[in-house]
């Protein structure tokens, strides 16, 4: 677990010795240690490697990190690597961002800047090296320094140092891709694929671990659930089903929703678990929310806090993301659209009970990013709390996993089948065709 100053609880980073397989793969570099060293002036960070990789360095405020992007790497870093940081770094947490790329990110305990980043060759019996050096600074000079990127390439052969400031071909920083789609798009020259698409949207994933109550991670909980839920519906033919990632790759939030509107979804069920702090007694069950201004309950505005922090996690530049669009249209989408929302989330309920334990407030509502598709009717399933050994025990469970899929499939089955029947040939099964503004 990442110290609780760096990271919420829900979305600390797992144990690190455990390296989800879509993370291994032949021929990829391997970094085998990390450490920090130095004090609140001057910290220095090292990572082994078994061969020299370029990379790009760059800082992001609020709150105050460091981002390095990679190609992809398998990281087997010692079990607590990350999980305390020193001098000028908190912490720092890992993983791949996307299919060919891993990033790190360090949570700083104040302003500071690159002052120095490099690969070195393995020389004097040391294996490849990536070293960043930090340094404190004013709030001034840090904000000159946000957006100057630092970059490095392998070093050239009998060099002992790679350039900071490189000529040439420089590593591009890696960009989670604007959309991961696990279905095909229907073929161009057949008949067009009417089917109404329903997202799944597992949370988390790449470098963002979610929610850590045991030796698997959130993201690979839900990972497993969303493929058993797709399985589930492709077997009744009705549906076209997209996965916003179906691997371990990290999605920022608003891509996410983008690839709702983009499929132009008739459903997006985004996949949870959830887990309760230390000290803040026990819970139990699964619970479905939907979107509000105005959380239900205490508990509901600290998940949705926890979870809309996903991007921040992850090193994703939220200044980035588009203003809110506030006119007529939109509005008027949005509350057919969660009119929609609430009503499958309580057919949804009525079928999970049937099969699975549920939260003794099992509807809630709070303001999540990833249900703010305004034409897209959303929910959110918190599957139940890895908090709780019940409930963990059920989210590694293959039959658990079959029951719950099976009740959810029925779930979206039912309310789509309603909706299109009620909305006849000659009208949109959609509520307001509108997009948000880019």
């Amino acid at each position: 677990m990442l110290c609780a100053a760096a990271i919420p609880a829900h979305a600390q980073s797992g144990p690190v010795g455990q390296v989800p397989p879509a993370v291994v793969g032949p021929g990829f570099p391997i970094a085998t240690d990390a450490r920090v060293a130095g004090d609140s002036r001057q910290t220095r960070f090292v990572l082994d490697l078994d061969r020299t990789v370029p990379f790009r360095a760059f800082l992001l405020s609020e709150p105050y990190r460091v981002v390095v992007d990679l190609p992809q790497v398998s990281f087997h870093l010692p079990t607590g690597a990350g999980t305390s940081g020193r001098g000028l770094v908190k912490a720092f947490r890992y993983g791949m961002v996307m299919p060919g790329g891993s990033r790190i990110v360090f949570d700083l305990t104040g302003p500071a800047r690159i002052a120095n980043s490099t690969v070195l060759d393995a020389a004097n019996g040391q294996p490849p090296r990536l070293v960043l050096e930090l340094e404190e600074v004013d709030e001034a000079t840090f904000a000159r320094a946000i957006g100057s990127d630092s970059r490095a390439r392998p070093a050239d052969s009998g060099s002992a140092t790679a350039s900071v400031a490189v000529a040439g071909n420089p590593a591009p920083a890696v960009r989670p891709p604007p959309t991961t789609v696990a279905i095909a798009t229907p073929p161009t020259d057949g008949p067009p694929d009417t089917r109404p698409v329903v997202v799944i949207d597992p949370g988390h994933g790449g470098i963002d671990y979610g929610t850590q109550g045991g030796e698997v991670p959130e993201k690979n909980l839900v990972l497993a659930f969303g493929q058993a839920l797709r399985d589930r519906l492709e077997r009744s033919g009705k549906f076209r089903v997209v996965m916003t990632r179906d691997d371990d790759t990290f999605i920022p939030l608003g891509d996410r929703v983008r690839i709702a509107q983009k499929q132009s979804a008739a459903l997006f069920v985004s996949i949870h678990a959830d887990a309760l702090p230390r000290g803040e007694g026990t819970a139990q069950g699964a619970t479905i929310y939907t979107l509000s201004d105005k959380a239900s309950d205490v508990e509901a505005e600290r998940l949705a806090e926890t979870e809309n922090r996903a991007d921040q996690i992850g090193g994703v530049n939220l200044t980035e993301e588009p203003a809110d669009v506030a006119d007529i249209l939109i509005d008027l989408a949005r509350r057919e659209t969660r009119t929609f929302s609430n009503r499958f989330a309580r057919v949804l309920m009525n079928d999970m009970k049937t099969a699975v334990h549920m939260h003794k407030r099992p509807l809630k509502s709070a303001g999540f990013r990833v249900l703010k598709a305004p034409d897209v009717p959303s929910v959110l399933v918190e599957l139940g709390y890895v908090s709780n050994k019940g409930d963990m025990g059920n989210l590694v469970s293959d039959a658990w996993r079959s029951r719950t899929a099976d009740a959810m499939a029925r779930a979206i089955d039912a309310f789509l089948a309603k909706r299109i029947a009620n909305a006849g040939p000659e009208r949109p099964d959609k509520p307001v065709a509108v997009r948000a503004k880019p």
